[in-house]
């Protein structure tokens, strides 16, 4: 079967995958791995939970040691990004446009739905695939990184593992194929989620939560009152999940979360922030005037909020660390492709010991990071607990990548300061990276603080 059929039935790619890698062929046997014979033990990548009785997987440091499939999800999404991202990216950052033909390619390749299982339309694929993905597609652009991370890991992943089955049919099914028919240009109106757990005055301090949902009269709906702040995806989403203050008695025990429809009366967006980087992507203030909700759209129990709200959190922080990955990469892409070109002193700036001496700290910072970050994909994968692995991470990754731009810059020197050139978009765009999802402040709290647990005892 090959992919283009097989993504008809099971979603995995479809035929833009087929166009890009036509010789690849998969078996339907359910013995062999959906991209072909693989000697890979069979996972469960729903449920990130192995079929077979060994749940210790292989630690990979190098592609060339990924699973077959894991290696044509790289390949694929490499491929996808030189084509068709990275020649686009700086028109999207300089015009603020939201790349909705990228994303409903995305969608077509089920990038949109990756961890989500085929029953619900998804990819069905695991952490190691999500972070491998992150990599390249924000290589390409990092503001697509950025719209596919917060829709996979921040909205369809928390109704995935605690969402009812009803609530699963009625906001992931739509929302792992992404594309809503009949939109318009804008990109307003997609199948796209958001997460709403920041707010204009709690900043990192997440239990602090303000917004408020209380009970109707008759016990039929919530009505939820408040404002949250620094949503990525707000002007494309149709649904988010929000978290609000049911019982301010029991402070972060009296938090819940919320299932969101968008449309409802009461809710509105703020101005569109106008940000240093990954401009592509919109982000704005959730405003909710008394919306009311079915009763049915609580996510999990009432006060499990904080709870859900840290453990999508754990899991995003795989998802930034990949972007911030694909960052550092294109900045070294960039980096040596000019070093190689640029000739100063009758030679290639390359054979100066000052640029390589820059572009080796890149890529041991880079390759370091990687390694983190499929290390807690992967204890992800195992069922294991990856709070710690996470941050560390997501802290590894936002600092190299920061750190990869920086130094892009200073090899390209005045070509780096200028838009002719992407280096000093991916400065720009790698910024954020160290912010959002958990400051790299916070990171040293979750890190130290699971350190000391450890010693104490």
């Amino acid at each position: 079967m090959n992919l283009q059929r097989f993504a008809s039935s099971r979603r995995i790619f479809s035929s833009t995958v087929h166009k890009l890698d036509k010789g690849a062929s998969i078996s339907s046997s359910p013995s062999e791995s959906l991209f072909g014979t693989c000697s890979s033990p069979a996972i469960n990548l729903n449920h990130n939970k192995y079929n077979n009785l060994n749940r210790h997987r292989r630690h990979y440091t190098t592609h060339s040691q990924l699973p077959e499939e894991h290696q044509m999800i790289h390949d694929m999404c490499r491929k996808f990004a030189d084509e068709e991202l990275a020649p686009n990216a700086g028109k999207w950052d300089k015009e603020h446009l939201f790349p909705k033909d990228a994303v409903s390619q995305l969608a077509e390749l089920g990038l949109m739905g990756l961890n989500v299982s085929s029953e619900h339309g998804g990819s069905e694929l695991d952490a190691l695939a999500y972070a491998i993905a992150m990599e390249e597609i924000s290589r390409g652009c990092a503001s697509v990184g950025v719209i596919m991370s917060a829709h996979n890991s921040l909205y369809l992943y928390p109704i995935d593992e605690f969402g009812t089955e009803e609530q699963k049919k009625e906001f992931i099914t739509p929302y792992a194929t992404c594309i809503n028919e009949g939109d318009d240009s804008s990109g307003v109106g997609m199948n796209i989620g958001c997460f709403g757990l920041s707010e204009p005055g709690n900043g990192s301090d997440a239990g602090a939560a303000t917004t408020t949902a209380t009970p109707s009269d008759d016990g039929s709906e919530w009505i939820i009152n408040g404002t949250k702040a620094w949503i990525t995806n707000a002007y494309e989403s149709s649904a988010a999940i929000v978290f609000a203050t049911t019982d301010k008695s029991k402070k972060n025990k009296g938090i819940s979360a919320f299932i969101v429809p968008m449309n409802s009366p009461g809710f509105s967006l703020g101005a569109k922030e106008d940000k240093l980087g990954i401009r592509a992507s919109s982000t704005a203030n959730l405003i909710m005037d008394s919306v009311r909700i079915p009763i049915t759209n609580l996510l999990g129990k009432e006060g499990e909020g904080f709870k859900i709200a840290m453990k999508t959190l754990d899991g995003g922080r795989i998802g930034v660390a990949g972007q911030a990955l694909g960052i550092a990469s294109a900045s070294i892409d960039c980096a040596v492709h000019y070093a190689l070109e640029r000739k100063a002193f009758g030679k290639p700036i390359a054979d100066l010991q000052s640029i390589q001496n820059k572009i080796s700290s890149m890529v041991l910072a880079r390759d370091s990071a990687r390694l983190l970050t499929w290390r807690a994909a992967t204890m992800k994968d195992e069922g294991s607990k990856f709070t710690r692995e996470a941050a560390m991470a997501k802290l590894a990754a936002s600092e190299a990548a920061t750190m990869c731009a920086h130094q892009a810059i200073q090899v390209l020197a005045g070509m780096g300061y200028v838009t002719e050139m992407p280096a000093e978009r991916h400065y720009r765009d790698a910024r954020i990276t160290e912010i959002y999802e958990g400051t790299s402040e916070i990171q040293h709290l979750v890190i130290a603080s699971d350190v000391l647990k450890e010693y104490r005892g």
